[in-house]
C-alpha cells in the first residue's frame, strides 16, 4: 500500500467498472462465443464468413475506419460491425439489432471479483458512488445498480477518460466538487492520471504491483479492493 490519501477530504467516490470490479475479457470472450452460436442459427452465411477471431477483429477495425463518429460508443460500433458482416455475407442486415441485443445481454454476465460486492456495500454506505466508464457495461443489467447514485459513460457524455470533463461530470453527478472526490480504477492513465489531472484524489488498483508509469504518483496504490476499504475504514 502506497498512500498520501487525505480521507477527510473525501465526500464522494467515482469508480471504474471493467477490470476494476470484474475482469472484462472473459465476459467479452464469452459473449462473442455466444454471438457466434446465435449467428450460426440465424445467419449461417455470416457465421461461416466470420468464423474465426482474426476475421472478426478485421471487421471491427474496418468499422472504426468507416464510422469514426462512433468511436466513443462501443455498443453502436459492435452493432454496426455485425450489420456490416451480415451485409457482406448476404444475410439480412436487419438481424444486426437482435444479434447485438443477444451479445449485449451476454456481455453483462460478468464475474465480479471476490471482494467487489463487499467493497460496493462499504463504499455506498459511506459516500455517493458514481460509476465512470469508457465501456458499455450496464450496472443495472449486471444487478449492482443499487450501489450507485449515477453511472456515466463515454457514450453518454461524448468524452472519454482521461479527459477531465468526464471526471468533472461525475463529481457534479455526485453533488460535490472535484477535489472532494476519490476516483478508483485499474488503468494508470485513463483512471489514476485522468483523475489527478481533473483535481481529484486517485486510488490506483494495481494487483500486478506494476511500477507507476507517470510523474506525480496517485494518492493511493492498492493491490485489491479490500485493501482500499481498509484504507478508507
Amino acid at each position: 500500500m502506497v498512500t498520501s490519501l487525505d480521507t477527510g477530504r473525501i465526500r464522494a467516490i467515482t469508480i471504474d467498472l471493467d477490470d476494476t470490479l470484474w475482469p472484462v475479457w472473459p465476459a467479452i470472450t464469452r459473449a462473442e462465443v455466444a454471438l457466434a452460436q446465435w449467428l450460426a442459427q440465424h445467419a449461417p452465411a455470416t457465421a461461416a464468413l466470420y468464423a474465426d477471431a482474426p476475421a472478426l477483429r478485421a471487421i471491427r477495425v474496418r468499422m472504426h475506419e468507416l464510422r469514426p463518429d462512433l468511436r466513443l460508443d462501443l455498443s453502436a460500433l459492435r452493432r454496426e460491425s455485425i450489420r456490416l458482416a451480415l451485409t457482406q455475407a448476404g444475410d439480412d442486415p436487419a438481424l444486426a439489432e437482435p444479434a447485438f441485443d443477444f451479445f449485449f445481454a451476454e456481455r453483462q454476465r460478468v464475474d465480479l471479483f471476490d471482494d467487489a460486492l463487499q467493497t460496493l456495500e462499504f463504499l455506498a454506505a459511506r459516500y455517493p458512488v458514481v460509476a465512470l466508464s469508457n465501456g458499455n457495461a450496464d450496472v443495472h443489467h449486471i444487478g449492482i445498480g443499487r450501489y450507485f447514485k449515477d453511472s456515466l459513460s463515454a457514450t453518454r457524455l461524448g468524452v472519454a477518460k482521461p479527459d477531465a470533463r468526464i471526471f468533472h461530470a461525475a463529481a457534479q453527478a455526485a453533488g460535490v466538487t472535484s477535489d472532494a472526490v476519490l476516483h478508483v480504477g485499474d488503468d494508470a492513465l485513463l483512471d489514476a492520471q485522468g483523475a489527478l489531472d481533473a483535481g481529484m484524489q486517485a486510488a490506483w488498483l494495481n494487483p500486478a504491483q506494476a511500477a507507476w508509469p507517470h510523474a506525480a504518483p496517485p494518492h493511493a496504490i492498492v493491490t485489491s479492493l479490500s485493501e482500499l476499504c481498509r484504507l478508507l475504514g
